[in-house]
């Protein structure tokens, strides 16, 4: 799919959530909006109903144009260039992920009777394992993708530590779905692999700098 498609779609999904928005703003009852909810799947926070329909919008849109933005004012733009379609398939990627948590959110509030965890879960395993896919594509700039200390010095480590991120995010993916079958660990098959994969690919990248020093 041409670059130009992705953009295509990105503000497309960014209109489409503006439209959702202001549809349920007009015809929607005042009442409170959930915006967050907790790890058994509870709604634990409310907000105003204009501040409820239009965040993710808004976020949306924010976070479209600072990723056209981005690689204006990177040092290392040219390396951007090289992964213009990833780049653009990522900010897509996310933006669906917004309109689909939406989605959940206005079902939700209008009162659709389901599990928040059970919808949410693949959503948040599926993002994981798209992500596996496209880190070993990504070259070294200073907004996107794994950047440590050592990283940012060198590409090769960059390379090899996104190489093994890539398979670390899959693996987490993978791990964070099981959370459709066991929603009571839902937290745990979340932050305990992005926990201990961060960890490992900081060190990792720490040591695979040090190799590169002795060479």
């Amino acid at each position: 799919m041409a670059k130009n498609t992705y953009s295509i779609i990105s503000i497309s999904l960014i209109i489409l959530l503006f439209a959702i928005a202001t549809y349920f703003q007009i015809t929607l009852p005042d009442q409170p909006i959930p915006t967050h909810w907790d790890s058994k799947g509870e709604v634990n926070d409310y907000s105003s109903k204009a501040f409820g329909l239009f965040l993710i919008p808004v976020f949306s849109l924010g976070l479209y144009l600072l990723f056209l933005l981005l690689p204006k004012i990177d040092p290392l733009k040219e390396n951007i260039k090289k992964f213009q379609e990833i780049y653009q398939s990522f900010i897509m990627v996310m933006i669906f992920f917004f309109l689909y948590i939406y989605l959940l959110t206005l079902s939700w509030t209008i009162g659709y009777a389901f599990d928040f965890n059970t919808a949410f879960i693949p959503a948040i395993g599926l993002l994981f394992i798209y992500l596996g896919f496209i880190l070993p594509k990504i070259k070294r700039n200073w907004f996107i993708g794994i950047r440590t200390p050592w990283t940012l010095q060198n590409n090769q480590v960059w390379d090899k530590t996104h190489e093994l991120g890539g398979r670390l995010f899959k693996v987490s993916g993978i791990i964070m779905l099981i959370g459709v079958i066991v929603p009571d660990y839902l937290v745990w098959l979340i932050f305990i692999p992005l926990i201990l994969s961060v960890i490992w690919l900081l060190i990792y990248s720490y040591l695979e700098y040090k190799k590169t020093e002795k060479n």
